[in-house]
C-alpha cells in the first residue's frame, strides 16, 4: 500500500500544471444527506506572489434568516504553497474574528493554513508527499489534519466532469468524522467536492456547480 501511495504521490508531481488562473470564482451547493442547506460562494485572485481568497456563505430557506458567513484568507505564495497572513471571518450579529501569521516565521507551510487556505494550498503546490500532515488555524484554534492520496476518479458534478485526485483524511479512532476532498487534475487541481461524514452517517457535501477562471 506505502508503495501505491507513493507512486500515486510522484504521478501528481511530475503531471503538475501552473497554478491556477488567475482569477478563479466557484460556486457550490452545500447538501446535508442530499437537502441543499446553502449555496456558497469562493473566489481567488492571485498574482503569482500573493493571494486573496473570498467565501460566502448563503442560507436557503429558513437558514436565510440567519444571514452571511463571509470569510477571506490573505497571504504570499511559496514553493510549497499558499502561506497566509490574515484570516478573518465576519458572520451576521457576531463580532468579526481575526486571525493573523508572522510573515517571518519558520513553520512548514502545510502547518501555518487557515480553514480557507488548506484545500487551495494544493492548487498551487500538488500533493507530493505519501501523507500530508496540515495544521488549519482559525478563531478558535489550531485543528490537525492527516491527509493521504486515495488515487484518481472521474467526478461528475453539476460543474461538469473531471478528473481528480481524492485526498482522504486519516481518522485516529472511528469515532471520528471522515473528510475526503477531490481536486481537478485538469483544472489545475482546484477543489470541486468535499465530503464530510459524521460517526452518525449524516453526510455533509459540498459540490461544484459552477466554475468561472480567466
Amino acid at each position: 500500500m506505502r508503495k501505491l501511495l507513493l507512486s500515486i504521490a510522484i504521478g501528481v508531481t511530475s503531471t503538475a500544471m501552473a497554478a491556477p488562473p488567475q482569477h478563479v470564482e466557484i460556486d457550490y451547493e452545500l447538501a446535508r444527506n442530499d437537502f441543499v442547506l446553502a449555496d456558497i460562494y469562493q473566489r481567488l485572485d492571485h498574482d503569482g506572489r500573493t493571494y486573496h481568497l473570498t467565501e460566502t456563505w448563503k442560507g436557503r430557506g429558513l437558514l436565510s434568516l440567519r444571514g452571511e458567513v463571509v470569510r477571506s484568507s490573505e497571504g504570499t505564495i511559496v514553493a510549497d504553497g499558499l502561506r497566509p497572513q490574515k484570516f478573518e471571518d465576519r458572520r451576521t450579529g457576531r463580532d468579526p474574528q481575526l486571525v493573523t501569521f508572522d510573515p517571518a516565521d519558520k513553520i512548514p507551510t502545510l502547518e501555518r493554513q487557515d480553514r480557507l487556505s488548506m484545500v487551495w494550498t494544493f492548487a498551487f503546490a500538488p500533493f507530493a508527499a505519501v501523507t500530508a500532515k496540515i495544521i488549519a488555524t482559525d478563531s478558535k484554534g489550531a485543528t490537525t489534519f492527516i491527509f493521504k492520496p486515495a488515487g484518481r476518479e472521474r467526478v461528475k458534478t453539476p460543474a461538469g466532469e473531471f478528473d481528480s485526485l481524492k485526498l482522504v483524511k486519516v481518522r485516529d479512532n472511528p469515532e471520528q468524522k471522515t473528510t475526503e476532498i477531490w481536486l481537478a487534475v485538469d483544472k489545475q487541481y482546484i477543489p470541486i467536492r468535499v465530503l464530510v461524514v459524521d460517526k452518525d452517517g449524516t453526510r455533509l457535501d459540498q459540490v461544484a456547480v459552477k466554475i468561472s477562471a480567466k
